[in-house]
């Protein structure tokens, strides 16, 4: 398991990963990352990380209050966070966490995956055989970490699951 997923888990985030090699899934990122480069704050030299913590703060603000996304039903990030009546959520400390992370005990990441003729999907490096229905679809593998657990899941309903040991 890898330090982006054991960071993830251990701030209780479940990560999700688009297909490898199809950007395009991943829109809303692609789109923030167009405007970053086109009106961030980078654009113009910055003297100093004060400046460029200055100006990142003051270029998330706006881009958040102001910014609409078709993915997020035309809502500015801000509104579609105050719908979602979701709490945002802090390091309790500012210093970064101790590398290598503890291997977590619990929670889960999901994978998106495109099953090809063979049957397989890639799970890190790891093949995993699917049912045949699943062939030529996007299936969503979830990992659950505390009961080692890979599920396969195929238009909302789970095909198959397979023990999944983390290293």
């Amino acid at each position: 398991m890898g330090p982006l997923i054991r960071l993830c888990l251990a701030a209780q985030v479940e990560p999700w990963f688009i297909p490898p090699a199809e950007p395009w899934r991943n829109g809303v990122v692609e789109k923030f990352n167009d405007i970053w480069q086109q009106r961030g704050p980078l654009r113009h030299p910055l003297r100093s990380m004060v400046a460029v913590d200055r100006a990142s703060v003051i270029f998330e603000d706006r881009h958040n209050a102001h910014y609409r996304y078709s993915k997020l039903g035309g809502r500015t990030p801000n509104a579609a966070l105050a719908a979602s009546a979701v709490r945002l959520r802090f390091p309790s400390t500012p210093q970064a966490p101790r590398h290598p992370l503890p291997k977590p005990e619990r929670d889960r990441y999901h994978l998106i995956r495109f099953v090809r003729h063979d049957g397989q999907i890639d799970i890190f490096g790891e093949a995993f055989t699917v049912p045949p229905e699943a062939v030529y679809t996007y299936v969503r593998a979830t990992v659950d970490v505390g009961r080692e657990q890979l599920t396969i899941v195929l238009d909302g309903q789970v095909i198959d699951e397979h023990r999944y040991v983390l290293r």
